[in-house]
């Protein structure tokens, strides 16, 4: 699945359309203490997480994943979206819980 896939759910929010959309998730994991996520999520993954400063780009970038997913409508800290677009590291925004976002990736066959 594309990121501007599951962009067409309306529940998710693409914050930067402009780091382009058109990477292809091939997992996904949900974890917030940054070591454990550097060591045990995968490239090209969705990555949930309701941390929201820019050290989060920094991992996505490292392991070149699809996309960061921010649950529960947590607003982004100053600097973190400017980075992620930097890094062409889509930031997808939701009100759904860690949960939810789960089950839409799974039922996408994720």
């Amino acid at each position: 699945m594309k990121v501007s896939e599951l962009l067409l759910n309306s529940e998710f929010v693409c914050a930067n359309p402009e780091a382009g959309v058109e990477g292809e998730i091939i997992s996904g994991y949900v974890g917030d203490l940054l070591s454990w996520v550097m060591a045990n999520a995968e490239n090209s993954c969705a990555w949930i997480t309701i941390q929201t400063h820019v050290n989060v780009i920094a991992v996505a970038s490292l392991l070149e994943m699809a996309c960061v997913i921010i649950p529960e409508g947590a607003e982004l800290e100053d600097g973190t979206l400017e980075r992620a677009t930097t890094e062409n590291i889509p930031i997808i925004t939701t009100n759904l819980n860690a949960y939810e976002v789960c089950k839409v990736l799974g039922n996408a066959g994720i």
